[in-house]
Order: structure tokens, then sequence, then C-alpha cells
């Protein structure tokens, strides 16, 4: 065997067509691009959502709907939660409190619902509660106090 005469198998090796190359390669003047317009030239790209002149679907569609750009949106924590950090002996919850808890987090405003039942005498310090919330927190002795977000 002579590593000279090793050659790749007949028909693996392709040679690559050669646009615009004259008309000799079979692939000259438009360069198999077709002819003019837009899609021919270099450096073309259709622009996102183009659908050929049709009206695209982002046109189509009506708009609708209404963001509130001075909503605020609150965390919910319910006051079945908060008695299970009370049977871990924690009296006085806060903001940083809960996020230890893995409740929240850092930069959510929280909210007390009052969902589940409250069996402690608790000092809470959040951003706000529900009506129900703080009538049964103050029931048990407890102390609210809202903070500004």
């Amino acid at each position: 065997m002579d590593l000279s005469k090793l050659k790749p198998a007949k028909g693996s090796v392709k040679t690559n067509k050669r646009y615009g190359r004259g008309e000799g390669s079979g692939m000259g003047g438009t360069s198999t691009r077709g002819n003019k317009g837009a899609q021919s030239r270099s450096g073309y790209s259709r622009k996102p959502g183009f659908e050929g002149g049709q009206m695209p679907l982002h046109r189509r569609l009506p708009k609708y709907g209404f963001n509130n750009i001075s909503r605020k949106e609150y965390k919910g924590i319910n006051l079945s939660s908060l008695q299970l950090l009370a049977d871990k002996g924690i009296t006085t919850i806060d903001v940083q409190t809960l996020i230890g808890a893995g409740l929240s987090t850092k930069h959510k405003l929280i909210k007390i619902l009052a969902k589940g039942e409250l069996k402690a005498k608790l000092d809470i310090k959040v951003h706000a509660f529900s009506k129900t919330a703080q009538a049964a927190i103050e029931a048990k002795g407890g102390t609210i106090e809202k903070i500004n977000a």
C-alpha cells in the first residue's frame, strides 16, 4: 500500500457551486438569485413579520387592554403561613423575616391576606393588609404597621 495513491471514495467529494463566475459555469448572470428586486441584491434582509406585502399578522389584530403604569403589585402571604412562623417561635414579622423564610423576594411588596387561622399574637410590619387579616391580627392582640414602599 502506498500513501501517495490514497483517494477518497468515488462520489464522496463534491465540488462547490461557484456562483456568478460567468455564463460557462451555468450560474452566471443572476447567480441563482432570480431576476431584479431587493432579494437579488447583496445585504438584503427581510423585516421581521414581513408576509410578502400582505398585511402582517401583528397589524391585522386589534390592540386591546390597558396597562396601568401606577399599579402596585403585591405578593400575597396568608395568615396560615404566618402561623407556621409563629409555631417556630417568631413573634415579630417584617419584610426581612419573610424573605429569610422564603415566602417573598427582595423587591416585592408584601400584603397579608386572611386565608387560614391565626392563633398567636404577632407584631407585623409589611406594606399592606386586607381588612379581614387586619381584624384577625388585632383580635389576637397583635399589632400591625404599614411601611411605605
